[in-house]
């Protein structure tokens, strides 16, 4: 299990925290601490890499963020504790408690804990305008589909909601970036992408040549909905100049995870930081919109680190169950 440690790591001293986390029980915290993000391009690398830097300025110790392969990796590195914190998706998450995380098959990784509540996935393909494909229906059979980095939630999901569909493809995988400049240099025909938006990788495609940004109908939306955990959802109309109107989607929520044995007050003053100040979480990535304390109950599949619960108990009127929270029962 490799990943790349990103070149720099924010750091600060002790003297920069705030007052009130000055105060804190600081028993057991980490000296430094690494949350697992995805690759470079995705929503995942820049959103996860922004508040570990806004969290290390805020309680003055060194973080950073980390280039994973993303959800499924992310699980079993905080399981592991190799890294403290990471990011992941329901699907993804729901897998790997039940041990059929395709990193390591059988192992049951329940001591990764839902820490806070990030944003949807929308579910969305793109292709260049020069390729004709202006549908799901119009992508040929053989087509080249990049799939994002292996074992991430676009790797996991979408070639089987295409087979679902009737796509016949070749699957290819890696970064956002890099795949984005395969599918300019002709060697994808189309991508697709689960990631937040605005995904990195897209707005940079158009910017750089003509894209076409595919929707589901209606028909096929309904039947991904039917067979997969995921949500009807609409990609605005404003979050792509390449769009002139909303695009039919679906969609998967996000959290945040813990090593469930972190330190409670150390959860506690992290998950504090990250859902006190909206607009400085949208200023990380816009996709924060939904970074929200009362999209708590969206966690349908993790078990809570107790810092995390005890924090939206007290400020977001969240009503948790004992048999929920790690350690309770």
């Amino acid at each position: 299990m490799t990943f790349t440690r990103i070149a720099v790591l924010a750091a600060t001293t002790a003297l920069t925290a705030t007052a009130v986390f000055a105060q804190e029980d600081r028993t057991g915290w980490p000296e430094s601490f690494t949350v697992g993000t995805a690759s470079q391009g995705g929503t995942f690398f820049v959103y996860g890499s922004g508040w570990a830097n806004l969290v290390a300025d805020e309680l003055g110790i060194s973080g950073g963020g980390e280039v994973t392969g993303g959800p499924m990796q992310n699980m079993a590195l905080v399981h592991t504790g190799e890294v403290q914190f990471g990011l992941t998706t329901m699907g993804p998450a729901a897998e790997s408690y039940a041990g059929t995380n395709p990193i390591a098959p059988g192992l049951q990784m329940t001591n990764a804990c839902a820490m806070f509540p990030m944003y949807q996935t929308p579910f969305s393909v793109t292709a260049l305008s020069s390729s004709g494909i202006e549908t799901i229906a119009d992508i040929p059979a053989g087509a080249r589909i990049g799939f994002g980095p292996a074992g991430s939630t676009s790797d996991t999901y979408f070639p089987l909601m295409l087979e679902a569909l009737g796509v016949e493809f070749e699957r290819r995988n890696g970064g956002w970036d890099d795949l984005g400049g395969q599918l300019q240099d002709g060697l994808l025909d189309v991508i697709a992408f689960a990631a937040g938006v605005p995904i990195p990788a897209v707005s940079q495609l158009e910017v750089q040549t003509d894209i076409n940004i595919i929707e589901f109908t209606e028909a096929e939306q309904a039947q991904i909905i039917e067979a997969f955990p995921v949500s009807g959802f609409q990609i605005a109309d404003s979050t792509y100049t390449t769009l002139e109107a909303p695009a039919r989607s679906v969609a998967m929520w996000n959290f945040a995870i813990a090593n469930c044995d972190l330190p409670e007050s150390f959860v506690y003053a992290v998950t504090d930081i990250i859902m006190s100040d909206n607009e400085r979480m949208m200023g990380i990535h816009s996709s924060a919109r939904e970074t929200l304390p009362e999209h708590w109950d969206k966690n349908t599949a993790l078990m809570w680190h107790p810092g995390a619960a005890r924090w939206f108990t007290e400020n977001a009127g969240a009503t948790i169950p004992a048999d929920r929270i790690h350690g309770s029962m």
